[in-house]
């Protein structure tokens, strides 16, 4: 069987067609506009595929509860022109296939819990920190969801005694996301991450706040795995700095092995998918 997926973010829509172990057989990238400029490149690629399901795995917030008359709409995204998009209904009318959708994060989450580096524990948290911040979290081979799906980028976070900015969440200000995405990065420094790689207190703020967030996520979800993709996870010397900052703000209060000095670089990790991730647990979910 072949089945479609759609790995929708912030800065392109990834769109293939593959089987249910993941394999792709055919992949488009495609920059995120609006949906009016999007979708119907989306629509073109899918075409006599002979996709049989397909599963969405999209930024956020998006409507999961089945049966609400939305499921699968975009909701107050900080992405103005897709807020009230029915992304589900319209990818199934135009494809005439079903079509199953959760938070890119969440798929990404899945995939590297079946193939990537959370195989042999039963929770995981996958973190991206890209044009915006999510997190997805596994729990005894599901995602977790409740009222809606967990919007971990938008919590609270203390602020670094030497940083200034205002923030850029359109919602919250100062949020995690506000303080720490991409753009937050590249507004408070006047320069986008790549080429502020060697200036260290853009990396120690960043680090900052990306502690703080997975410290609270251990303390509210205790993931037996932390993963972290992303554009800004790119810059590969923040892993030690968040590892470091994680060990020092839990300060021995969480006992485990794995959150001390020596261990941590294999509890806090990158996607052992690389940027596969996501697009791959999109192909899960169509399978399912």
């Amino acid at each position: 069987m072949k089945f479609g997926a759609i790995e929708a973010g912030g800065t392109k829509f990834v769109c293939a067609v593959g089987n249910e172990d993941g394999d792709v057989f055919e992949k488009i990238v495609i920059p995120t506009e609006n949906p009016e400029v999007t979708m119907p490149k989306v629509y073109e690629f899918f075409k006599d595929t002979g996709i049989e399901r397909m599963g969405i795995g999209s930024f956020g917030p998006i409507d999961l509860n089945e049966g609400t008359g939305s499921y699968g709409t975009i909701q107050k995204t900080p992405k103005t022109a897709w807020i009230n998009f029915p992304l589900a209904d319209e990818v199934s009318r135009y494809t005439g296939v079903p079509v199953v959708a959760d938070t890119d994060v969440n798929v990404a989450a899945l995939s590297e819990s079946l193939w990537g580096n959370a195989t042999g524990v039963n929770s995981c948290l996958y973190i991206t920190v890209g044009t915006g911040i999510g997190a997805g979290a596994i729990v005894n081979g599901a995602t977790l969801k409740g009222l809606s799906h967990p919007e971990m980028g938008h919590i609270a976070v203390r602020r670094h005694a030497e940083d200034t900015f205002a923030g850029t969440c359109p919602y919250h200000s100062d949020c995690l996301e506000g303080m720490a995405a991409g753009p937050a990065i590249e507004q408070r420094w006047g320069k986008p991450g790549n080429d502020l790689a060697d200036n260290e207190l853009v990396w120690e703020i960043e680090a900052y706040y990306l502690a703080q967030a997975i410290v609270n996520y251990i303390y509210i979800l205790s993931p037996e795995r932390v993963i972290m993709g992303g554009g800004v996870m790119q810059q590969a010397h923040l892993f030690d700095l968040i590892r470091k900052n994680v060990v020092d703000m839990l300060n021995g209060y969480v006992s485990s092995p794995l959150l001390t000095p020596d261990r941590v670089d294999n509890y806090i990790v990158p996607p052992g998918l690389t940027n596969e991730a996501g697009i791959k647990g999109a192909l899960i979910l169509a399978a399912k």
